[in-house]
C-alpha cells in the first residue's frame, strides 16, 4: 500500500495523518497547537516534528512514506511552493517557501494545496463526491472556502486560486468582506455572520431562546448555539438560518449556471446544522436557477468529516509525486 502524509495547517491546530492512498484509510493521526504567533519559521519546525512523530507512532520508517501533502488556509503559488496570503495566521505568511522548507527539514518530497481544495479532492475520491464528474464544495466555518471538480479534474485556476466560492458576490452593495470586496457570500453565511445575526437579535431585545442559552452574554453567541435554539423551534433562530441558507442558495444558483455541477457538498463546522441550512439553500437554488437542469443537482453533507482535508492533501501529494 502506498502511504503519504496529509497535513492540515490550521490557525489553531496542526493535524497530520498517514493515509493509504489506494483506500483513503487513515492509519494514524496526531495534532499539535499551531502557536502561529511564534512566526512561520517556528510553525514549520513544529510541523516537521509532527511528521516525524506520526511516522514513529505508526511504527513506520521514512522510507515507507511516499511524500507529504499540506492543506493551507489561504492563497498559494503552487508553482513555486510558496504561501502568498494566509489571512487567519499572524503575519499572513507572504512568500514563505513552505514546500521547500518542509522538504529540507524532513527529507520527504512535499506538495501544498489550498485547504478547501484538499477537502474537495478528498470528498471526491472517497466521500460524498465519489462517482461524480462535476461538483462544488463549500466549507463553512470562520470563513467560507470552496473547491471545484470539473469534468473529473480538481480545478486549480491560476496558481491554485480557482474555486474561491465564498467570495461569490451575493449583493454588490453588501457589507465589506475580509477579502476587501463587498457583499461576498462569506459575509452572509459564515459562522461569524450567523453569530452576528444572533447578537443583533439579542441586543435588540427580541424574544428568543438565544438570549437564555447565552445568559445574555453576547460573547457566548455562536452559530452552534443559534442552531441549538433553532432545533428547539425558536422563531428568531430559524429565521437566521433561513437567511444564511438563502444566501447559500443564491451562490449555488450562480455555481449551477457557471459549471453545471451534479452535486454541491457542504463541509466545515457550520454545515453540522444540516437541514437548517440545506432546506432554504435548496429551495432558493431551485427557484433561482433557470438555465440548466437544476432538478438533477443535489445538495449533500460531506462524509469524511475532519479527515477530509488530510485525506485530500495526501491524495494530492500522491498524484503530484507519484
Amino acid at each position: 500500500m502506498k502511504r503519504f502524509i496529509g497535513c492540515d495547517l490550521g490557525g489553531t491546530n496542526l493535524r497530520a495523518a498517514i493515509v493509504e492512498v489506494e483506500t483513503g484509510a487513515v492509519l494514524d493521526q496526531s495534532s499539535l497547537p499551531t502557536l502561529a504567533r511564534e512566526g512561520h519559521e517556528a510553525v514549520m519546525q513544529r510541523m516537521a516534528g509532527l511528521f516525524e512523530q506520526v511516522i514513529h507512532s505508526a511504527g513506520l520508517l521514512k522510507a515507507d512514506i511516499g511524500g507529504i501533502g499540506i492543506g493551507v488556509p489561504g492563497v498559494l503559488d503552487m508553482d513555486k511552493g510558496e504561501t502568498i496570503f494566509l489571512p487567519n495566521l499572524p503575519g499572513t505568511w507572504p512568500h514563505v517557501p513552505l514546500q521547500a522548507t518542509i522538504y529540507a527539514l524532513t527529507g520527504l518530497p512535499t506538495t501544498i494545496l489550498n485547504d478547501v481544495r484538499s477537502i474537495a479532492f478528498g470528498e471526491w475520491n472517497f466521500g460524498a463526491g465519489r462517482g461524480i464528474d462535476t461538483l462544488a464544495v463549500l466549507a463553512i466555518g470562520t470563513g467560507i472556502g470552496g473547491g471545484l471538480i470539473i469534468n473529473g479534474q480538481l480545478h486549480l485556476g491560476i496558481g491554485g486560486t480557482g474555486g474561491e466560492l465564498g467570495h461569490i458576490v451575493i449583493d454588490y452593495n453588501g457589507p465589506r468582506c475580509g477579502c476587501g470586496n463587498y457583499g461576498c457570500l462569506e459575509t452572509y453565511a459564515s459562522g461569524p455572520a450567523i453569530a452576528a445575526m444572533g447578537m443583533k437579535a439579542v441586543s435588540q431585545g427580541l424574544t428568543t431562546q438565544i438570549a437564555e442559552l447565552c445568559d445574555n452574554d453576547l460573547n457566548r453567541i455562536t452559530s452552534k448555539l443559534i442552531a441549538s435554539a433553532a432545533d428547539g423551534g425558536d422563531e428568531i433562530a430559524l429565521e437566521i438560518y433561513e437567511k444564511a441558507g438563502y444566501a447559500l442558495g443564491v451562490a449555488a444558483s450562480s455555481i449551477c449556471a457557471a459549471i453545471g455541477p451534479r452535486r454541491i457538498i457542504l463541509a466545515g463546522g457550520v454545515s453540522k446544522a444540516g437541514k437548517l441550512l440545506i432546506d432554504p439553500m435548496d429551495r432558493t437554488m431551485r427557484r433561482r436557477t433557470h438555465v440548466m437542469p437544476v432538478e438533477q443537482v443535489e445538495i449533500v453533507l460531506g462524509q469524511l468529516g475532519n479527515h477530509a482535508g488530510v485525506i485530500g492533501a495526501a491524495l494530492w501529494a500522491a498524484k503530484r509525486l507519484g
